[in-house]
């Protein structure tokens, strides 16, 4: 029984995150967090 109350715990968990992910709120957030490897390497040039 314990292995089934952990596996519906991580699909829960997978389900909310991908839902927390995919909301149009966080759009912003995740561009900027998709364009930060490229503004580090832009400073280190300049």
């Amino acid at each position: 029984m314990v292995p089934g109350l952990i596996t519906a715990f991580l699909l829960v968990l997978f389900v909310g995150s991908c839902i927390w992910i995919w909301r149009p709120g966080t759009k912003p957030a995740m561009d900027a967090a998709a364009q930060m490897p490229l503004d580090d390497d832009k400073e280190e040039i300049a």
